[in-house]
């Protein structure tokens, strides 16, 4: 049996791309952010001045969330589902989020491409 309605998806952000997993009924969720993410110093994605600051405050009226970039199509990893941005959810609360850790939850999964932060800690592994 399927724990989330067909016709309900917490995590679809209105623009088809969904961040839920029907099976576990949670919406996806990095474990930290990923290693170009919008939030890091330095402007690793290379954004344009004031486009990051843009698309928090459009994020935040809309009371939505930012699926990372690096789960977006098209897809470097093939296995990689759209997850909610860790830097986007670690500053910010919005009425999105807030439904979806109240009614569902989240389950967290690692950025695509990018070894287990055990892993990464642990140089012998």
């Amino acid at each position: 049996m399927d724990p989330m309605p067909a016709d309900r998806d917490p995590g679809d952000n209105g623009r088809g791309l969904s961040v839920g997993d029907r099976v576990l009924g949670k919406s996806r969720l990095l474990s930290r952010q990923c290693a170009t993410c919008i939030f890091r110093p330095g402007n690793l994605m290379h954004l344009q001045e004031g486009r990051l600051k843009d698309l928090v405050a459009q994020t935040r009226a809309a009371e939505s969330f930012i699926v990372c970039h690096s789960t977006l199509p098209p897809y470097p990893y093939p296995d990689a589902k759209p997850a909610i941005c860790r830097g986007f959810a670690d500053r910010y609360t919005t009425q999105a989020l807030q439904v979806i850790g109240r009614l569902w939850g989240f389950v967290e999964v690692d950025p695509p491409g990018e070894q287990p932060e055990s892993a990464e800690a642990d140089p012998s592994q």
